[in-house]
């Protein structure tokens, strides 16, 4: 076996010739700190007196004796499993890999699909070979900061589907800063409340039980106030597969700070993925949610699927006022006949209907498919979603805050018409 730092361990014992087991543990305690751990300096005192004690002869005892220090929560064992992969690798993957890189007759195999965490946990080694060894005196550079809300500016306004791999990286930082305060709505159900108001009763007499009924002191209550449930019905047909992936992140996002959310994909049929998005690690949670959906990248049955979830889903996730946003381009691939009468139901069982449709990104767009006419009578707002921008007016939209980007009324009109 071979540290991340190219220093060979002995078979059997508990440090290496050249006392190397605790700074490259160190190095791997920062590498796990960087990808999302929590680690601390204890965390790696315990992890090196753990590799001590059960020696590190055994590539599999040495990895269970650190995941069982570093490791807090269920969903960073993905993480840790793919950094100690990548950190404690064999002496020949160099050689190995020059040997793949030569000009020879390659064997005709599928690619291998990278592991969820893996983007993650590269970065955070090339971040730590990266960072210099000795503390060396800052250059004297001029910086020149006038582009730097520009960049920001262009990045908000570039098309999802027109990002390189740097930019949906950049954007999904955003989606995660994204700030969503829904506006709250008034339930049946009251609470205890401190200033005068209404009086609960029964907290009155319960009060005055205590002091055998001599003194009785009133007890107030108020409605309580909490924020509606969100649903995300997403298409992920071949005509969306630029955005669909994208949409997932905003809708991991949404569930970070959002217990209430429920999240479904749909092309041909309905896939509920809300348990999938509820892994902490978005990488986990994605390639979760990939493995649960069988038709993604293929067609598109909106009435059918709505169906679906107006029959199985309405009662269960639609109560207390909830909002509902529909992620399509409308392009129905059966009649619309079923399609109108389920967009309608779903629009009845909610308290807010909003169709996000990255077609608007089109300045010359008009409702001119059938599915497109049939859908637009029966929501709220109609919006465009492809960019940054686009989020965060939809973040201030689902705020009461304000109404920018929202163009139902002029473009219902032309449905209808």
């Amino acid at each position: 076996m071979m540290t991340g730092h190219g220093e060979d361990l002995r078979e059997g014992s508990g440090t290496d010739p050249e006392g190397r087991l605790a700074e490259n543990i160190l190095y791997f305690s920062r590498v796990l700190r960087r990808a999302g751990l929590k680690t601390s300096p204890q965390a790696t005192l315990d992890a090196v007196a753990a590799a001590e004690a059960v020696g590190i002869g055994a590539r599999e005892e040495f990895r269970a004796a650190l995941a069982a220090v570093f490791v807090k929560r269920r969903e960073d064992m993905a993480v840790f499993d793919e950094a100690f992969r990548l950190f404690f690798r064999k002496r020949d993957l160099v050689e190995k890999m020059i040997q793949m890189m030569s000009p020879k007759i390659a064997e005709q195999r599928e690619a291998e699909k990278p592991k969820p965490a893996a983007s993650r946990v590269g970065d955070s080694l090339v971040a730590e070979q990266a960072r210099p060894q000795k503390p060396q005196a800052p250059p004297q550079v001029e910086a020149d900061a006038r582009f730097t809300a520009s960049a920001s500016e262009v990045l908000r306004r570039t098309d999802f589907a027109q990002m390189s791999a740097a930019e949906l990286a950049a954007a999904r930082l955003e989606m995660a800063k994204l700030v969503l305060p829904l506006d709250e709505v008034v339930t049946r159900r009251f609470q205890a409340a401190n200033h005068p108001g209404r009086i609960d009763p029964r907290a009155t007499l319960r009060q005055a039980m205590r002091s055998g009924g001599d003194i009785m002191l009133p007890k107030f209550r108020r409605l309580q106030r909490q924020e509606p449930p969100l649903v995300v019905l997403a298409d992920i047909s071949g005509s969306m597969s630029q955005y669909s992936r994208i949409f997932l992140h905003f809708a991991h996002a949404l569930m970070e700070k959002r217990r209430r959310t429920h999240v479904f994909l749909f092309g041909t049929r309905l896939t509920n993925v809300t348990r999938s998005l509820r892994q902490r690690d978005p990488d986990e949670a994605l390639d979760a949610c990939t493995r649960s959906v069988n038709d993604w990248s293929g067609g598109t049955r909106i009435g059918e699927t709505l169906k679906t979830f107006n029959r199985l889903w309405g009662r269960r996730v639609l109560g207390g006022g909830a909002v509902v946003l529909l992620i399509t381009d409308g392009l129905e691939r059966d009649g619309v006949t079923e399609l109108e009468i389920e967009i309608d139901r779903l629009h009845r069982s909610c308290r807010r209907l909003i169709w996000l449709n990255p077609l608007l990104r089109f300045e010359g767009f008009e409702p001119r498919a059938r599915g497109v006419r049939a859908m637009l009578p029966h929501v709220d707002e109609f919006r465009p979603v492809h960019n940054l921008n686009s989020l965060a007016d939809l973040a201030q939209a689902l705020s009461g805050k304000a109404t920018a980007g929202a163009r139902d009324r002029r473009f219902k009109e032309r449905a209808v018409a």
